[in-house]
């Protein structure tokens, strides 16, 4: 009598489920439902401004002071050389001026810090708000 050797859970139900079925239809599910769904159309009502008719002036070019300080300590108030005396007066009437001029230092590149520190101050000092330092090749 010959007996059949069967290996234990032969016969036994499979105990795991196959997913990848189930992967596949919920993923064509998903594509279903991405297609299917109205567009989604966002509008941002805005009140813009209406065009002007009467055109725009063109802006006011400012005036310009030229402020030159020399490698000697020597000033030129456009091109004009002047003393420390003079420059002084010249920032108190400049300030004065409506709309402001607008101040451009420049210094000799071999200019002590000390004269165009003294030019900066003194133009602050008497009234001087729109100051600028002009980088040269001097």
């Amino acid at each position: 009598m010959a007996m059949s050797a069967a290996a234990p859970g032969e016969n036994e139900p499979m105990m795991e489920i196959n997913t990848t079925p189930l992967i596949d239809v919920m993923l064509v599910l998903l594509v279903m439902l991405i297609i299917t769904l109205p567009p989604q159309t966002h509008a941002v009502k805005l009140d813009m401004p209406t065009p002007q008719e009467t055109p725009i002036e063109p802006p006011i070019e400012p005036v310009v002071i030229a402020v030159d300080v020399d490698f000697d300590g020597t000033y030129y108030w456009n091109a004009e050389m002047i003393d420390r005396a003079t420059l002084e007066t010249r920032f108190q009437a400049a300030a004065q001026i409506n709309p402001q001029p607008e101040l451009h230092v420049r210094p000799h590149r071999l200019a002590e810090y000390e004269y165009v520190a003294g030019v900066m101050a003194a133009a602050q000092k008497n009234g001087m708000t729109r100051i600028g330092v002009i980088g040269g090749t001097r």
